[in-house]
């Protein structure tokens, strides 16, 4: 079932997972509900790390974050200590699913896709994504889109505050932005008959963050709080019309594709890395423990009697002061591999709160990609299959919080995202097989008739043609 030259709509809902799009918020979804009737749907398994800006890169262009050179949100700056860096839209190694479209005269519209700031020139119209700075200006491609889009949302909205405990007000803020988001959606859609429009939600991604423990009593901090919960039934039910709306304006013959980059679950808790290597004698301050909290890089940190530091976020991010590289290392070249083997075997025995297995897995960006190309930390570890936070921060004089060292927190990734292809023929309405992330790309391609390039990491998925 082949269309040499089809027309694909992707809508992109960020941290969305099989339980809550499948099953627990199925009821107040009709709209999604009507469309896996005539889909096939399934797991999407995420990217190593999953997160949010390296899936949605991968997911695009079929290839792996090494290729890629994207690790997550920071990347540290080669040769310095503290200085970080956000990956902008110009940041990835290899092109977009829709650059090689621009470059076949292939008419796209890209809504939000991370990394999306500034926006890339493409022949169409793209508008930047939530990471774009409050005070830009050039918020879409090209500069003439600029106006109708605002006129369209009245008022784009990029990101809500969602650090904080006032959840009421960041519950109208996330309806608002969504709406906002849908809207212009639909208005680029009615404009022309793109040949790929690609729609970015982040709307889901901070709603787990913040009302994670008020729905799901399998939460370690389950609050029972019915008005809360029902905010998040409400989001869900708005998110399922704005998509009805959407749906509601593409013919039968456009394929569309509902996505995410990776699922969510429950924050168990954060592991504090620093205080760790602190406690094995890899890392050594000036004095004594600052207070809790205390970032690392506010810290005097005795660098002559360091060879290791790590950075909090989804996952630990551990660097080596290697000497010769970094400003002060103190750790010989040729003992790195002997280093290392150590720290990964000490990281594997970490014990849990409740003195079971933390789970701690660790590799090398070099064991998990096809090449290493950017600015990748030196080793990379999960804790709990991702369901601990890696707090950088010191002063905590204990190795296990509760909360999100960085603000109110409930949820974290999970590597099981979702994947919905319409299909009127064979397959549809039935669950498919679990597919990966990387194989998006080239699928895309292949339904939008173009060549899928040699070299891809990803594959066409079979049955999707």
């Amino acid at each position: 079932m082949g269309r040499a030259h089809g027309r694909v709509l992707v809508i992109g809902l960020d941290s969305v997972s099989p339980w809550l799009l499948f099953e627990r918020f199925r009821p107040v979804m009709p709209n999604v509900r009507r469309l896996l009737e005539r889909s096939r749907y399934g797991t999407l398994r995420s990217t190593d790390p999953p997160i949010t800006v390296p899936a949605w890169a991968v997911m695009f262009s079929g290839m792996d974050p090494g290729s890629l050179g994207l690790y997550g949100f920071r990347h540290r700056k080669p040769g310095r200590y503290w200085e970080m860096y956000t990956p902008s839209s110009r940041s990835p190694l290899e092109p977009m699913v829709w650059d090689r479209l621009s470059r076949a005269g292939r008419r796209v519209c890209v809504i939000g896709m991370p990394p999306g700031y500034p926006p890339p020139i493409l022949n169409g119209v793209a508008v930047s994504d939530f990471l774009t700075p409050a005070s830009a200006k050039d918020i879409a491609s090209p500069p003439s889109a600029i106006d109708a889009i605002q006129r369209s949302a009245g008022g784009y909205e990029f990101d809500v505050s969602f650090r904080s405990d006032d959840r009421a007000r960041i519950a109208d803020d996330l309806v608002r932005m969504t709406r906002k988001r849908f809207a212009v959606a639909r208005d680029l859609w009615q404009r022309e008959p793109w040949d790929l429009l690609a729609l970015h939600e982040i709307g889901p991604d901070r709603l787990h963050h913040t009302f994670w423990k008020f729905f799901d009593p399998t939460h370690p901090r389950y609050e029972e709080n019915h008005e809360l919960q029902d905010r998040v039934s409400e989001y869900y039910a708005i998110l399922d019309r704005e998509i009805g709306a959407l749906l509601d304006l593409v013919p039968a013959s456009v394929r569309i594709l509902l996505v995410s980059d990776h699922g969510s679950q429950p924050m168990a808790g954060a592991f504090c890395i620093n205080e760790w290597l602190i406690r094995r004698g890899y890392l050594t301050l000036n004095g004594s423990l600052p207070r809790a909290g205390t970032p690392l890089e506010e810290t005097e940190v005795d660098w002559a009697r360091t060879r290791a530091w790590g950075a909090g976020g989804y996952y630990a991010r551990i660097f080596y002061n290697v000497r010769g590289r970094e400003p002060h290392g103190s750790l010989g070249p040729d003992s790195v591999p002997d280093f290392e083997a150590t720290l990964r075997r000490e990281l594997s025995e970490i014990p849990a709160p409740d003195g079971g297995s933390l789970r701690v897995e660790s590799f090398t960006p070099r064991e998990r990609y096809h090449e290493v190309r950017g600015d990748a930390p030196d080793l990379m570890v999960y804790f709990g299959g991702c369901s601990w936070r890696s707090a950088g921060t010191v002063g905590h004089g204990r190795l296990y919080l509760e909360e999100n060292d960085t603000g109110p927190d409930d949820a974290v990734h999970s590597f099981d995202g979702i994947y919905s292809v319409s299909d009127p023929a064979e397959g549809a309405g039935r669950p498919g097989p679990p597919e990966r992330i990387v194989d998006i790309g080239p699928t895309l391609l292949d339904l939008l008739g173009e060549p899928v390039p040699p070299g891809l990491h990803g594959r066409v998925i079979d049955g999707f043609r």
